[in-house]
């Protein structure tokens, strides 16, 4: 009897704990991700001198919540980026030119329905993800959306069992010297938790996610291949970044001290985007900067190096609109101090598109402010101040307005400071063997040009047209006859 009374009492305990779970699930979905998943505010506790012998308890809820990833794609290497001996991506390697590959990853369940993040790279171009749980569930997963830009994408669970899930952090709140922990799948060895303090935070300028936005936390905790998209963990168990890159000595592909995590507040904004939108619009000023240095400060009587200095304005664009011009130095955007060229360029793409904002701009030994509407930034420097623009200069040549992005590609020299870029040639294309991508077109039949469609008014079919030409660090004029 006493047998009989306990397997009762197991069955009604499982009964409850399953009415809980669906009504848990049916009052989530109806609210939006944002609702979900929000970002705890309080603040570590720093003042503690007693000594810690074990963060067991702080990290025993987070644990759970960190999943291994399993992606199958079919990889044509011929069409990847070479590898850099400096960098490596967690989870990446030689492959060959094609074939199927399967990828190893991590993830994080940040909310209680199945949602979780992890990095664009871990599941892009995958035909197929799978999730496994520590608890030894394997669950198939839903890209619901990437953002090559940052790094970081969406996946989706279904689960009749409640899930584990992380809270977030603010990691605005971090500091250098924070204790954080690494949690994911190094090597495929399994969860492992490695510990270190927070190097630094706000990197930005590595230059490695094309076209991207960086604000990295680094870090010394260990983390190797395999940990991309795993948890970056605080003292309290909380979320404040996503795994992603570290930085080698370029003879093997282990970890240095020399790692890098997207901070939470950047996922939570991409995650919620990416969801609740399908993608991830973000603000276009319309300048082209670069950072201040010594001499720069001296000469334009600054106190400091902060602020980017304009050195280029496009024509007709939201910058131009507002009074912007070339030797403005931007240190403000709305009361946000602004700390360097890249910091204005993250600033401004956290805007949405249609935004109004209040820059404060040094120019001639005063400051004054004005306002801005940004405009719609699309993805390789592609600007939209409302509506579509056509990308096709010529047939087969596709080009796009000069940017900081498409100067980093393409290795434009500082010197060049307006035009449009070819960013694409078709090898079937008429023009193939004189335009290359790359190439910047400044002016032609010596008018200067600042937009494809002011390129395309000057080439006037059946004639042959004199261009002036940036290319391989070097300036020249050329002529194409226009078909």
């Amino acid at each position: 009897m006493e047998i009989r009374s306990k397997n009762i009492k197991s069955i009604r305990l499982a009964i409850i704990a399953a009415l809980t779970f669906s009504l848990a699930s049916t009052l989530f979905a109806e609210d939006s991700i944002a609702d979900k998943v929000k970002i705890n505010r309080e603040p570590l506790d720093r003042s503690s001198s007693g000594a810690v012998v074990s963060y067991s308890e702080s990290l025993a809820k987070i644990r759970p919540a960190v999943v291994n990833i399993s992606s199958t794609r079919v990889m044509d290497t011929s069409s990847q980026v070479p590898n850099d001996p400096f960098w490596r991506f967690f989870g990446e390697g030689q492959m060959p030119r094609q074939r199927e590959i399967q990828g190893q990853g991590s993830g994080v369940v940040v909310s209680i329905d199945g949602y979780i993040l992890t990095n664009n790279h871990v599941v892009e171009d995958a035909s197929e993800v799978t999730v496994s749980l520590q608890d030894g569930r394997v669950l198939e997963a839903k890209v619901v959306g990437t953002d090559p830009q940052t790094d970081v994408a969406v996946l989706k669970v279904e689960s009749k069992e409640s899930l584990p899930f992380a809270t977030l952090a603010d990691s605005d709140q971090i500091e250098v010297g924070d204790v954080v922990f690494a949690i994911g799948n190094p090597l495929g060895v399994g969860q492992t938790v490695t510990m270190g303090i927070v190097s630094a935070k706000g990197r930005d300028g590595l230059n490695m996610i094309e076209d991207g936005f960086e604000d990295f936390i680094q870090t010394d905790a260990s983390i190797n291949q395999g940990n991309s998209g795993g948890a970056l963990v605080d003292a309290k168990g909380r979320l404040i970044g996503i795994n992603t890159l570290i930085l080698t000595d370029g003879r093997s592909s282990g970890n240095i001290g020399i790692g890098f995590a997207i901070p939470t507040v950047l996922a939570h904004s991409v995650m919620v985007s990416l969801v609740e939108d399908g993608s991830v619009s973000r603000g276009f000023l319309g300048v082209g900067i670069q950072p201040l240095d010594g001499d720069l400060v001296e000469a334009m009587g600054l106190s400091d190096s902060k602020g980017a200095l304009v050195n280029h304005v496009i024509p007709d664009s939201p910058a131009d609109q507002a009074g912007l011009k070339v030797g403005d130095v931007v240190v403000k955007i709305i009361d946000d101090e602004v700390r360097s060229a890249s910091d204005l360029r993250l600033k401004i793409a956290a805007k949405s598109p249609g935004t109004s904002v209040e820059l404060t701009v040094y120019r001639d030994e005063k400051y004054f402010k004005t306002d801005v509407v940004l405009g719609e930034r699309k993805p390789q420097g592609q600007a939209f101040l409302g509506g579509s623009r056509d990308r096709e200069l010529l047939d087969g040549i596709e080009a796009a307005p000069l940017s900081d992005e498409l100067k980093q590609k393409y290795q434009i020299g500082e010197e060049v400071d307006g035009g449009i870029v070819i960013t694409s040639v078709s090898p079937d294309s008429p023009y193939a063997r004189q335009l290359v991508a790359g190439m910047v077109i400044e002016k032609i039949k010596g008018e200067a040009v600042y937009t494809v469609s002011d390129a395309k008014k000057l080439l006037e079919p059946g004639a042959k047209v004199a261009l002036f030409v940036y290319i391989e660090g070097f300036y020249r004029y050329m002529a194409i006859e226009v078909e």
